[in-house]
């Protein structure tokens, strides 16, 4: 049977979109098993391939030179790519040092540049071409729900 092939990946931010997936799993996992093959989703197993995907959904802001990478390999790797949550899809509140004054920026230089963080934090959009946005923080599981079953009506999977 065929399946939609998932990834779940997760940025700079507090998970909160990953919290809720997991959850929705509790009433959607005999629903999805038949049907969705989870590729990468560090949140639900150990082994994860880079490979190859149907859709991919990306949780957090970008705030580094080895995230925008990583979100690059992830887009040419995914049929449709979907922004999840408020970080994702607006930046904040990852992005709030963004607004920083200058007397604050030149605090945190030192952090910035000891962990290789980007001067700016960056939405998925600011990055990748994106395909869909499930907003909130947390996301809106109904709106998440409705993003999918999109997808597997689109991929032929219902």
């Amino acid at each position: 049977m065929k399946k939609l092939r998932v990834g779940w990946f997760t940025f700079t931010c507090c998970e909160d979109s990953t919290i809720i997936f997991t959850e929705l799993l509790n009433t959607h996992f005999q629903e999805w098993i038949d049907r969705i093959e989870f590729i990468y989703a560090k949140v639900l197993q150990g082994k994860n391939t880079w490979k190859d995907m149907d859709v991919a959904f990306v949780e957090g802001a970008i705030s580094s030179a080895i995230q925008e990478e990583k979100l690059r390999k992830i887009r040419a790797l995914a049929k449709k790519l979907v922004s999840i949550g408020a970080c994702a899809c607006v930046g904040m509140p990852s992005s709030q040092r963004n607004t920083f004054d200058s007397s604050a920026k030149t605090e945190i230089n030192m952090l910035l540049l000891r962990f290789q963080q980007a001067e700016w934090v960056k939405t998925i959009a600011q990055v990748v071409a994106v395909d869909d946005f499930v907003q909130g923080c947390p996301m809106n599981e109904l709106v998440f729900l409705q993003t999918l079953n999109k997808y597997l009506k689109e991929f032929n999977i219902i």
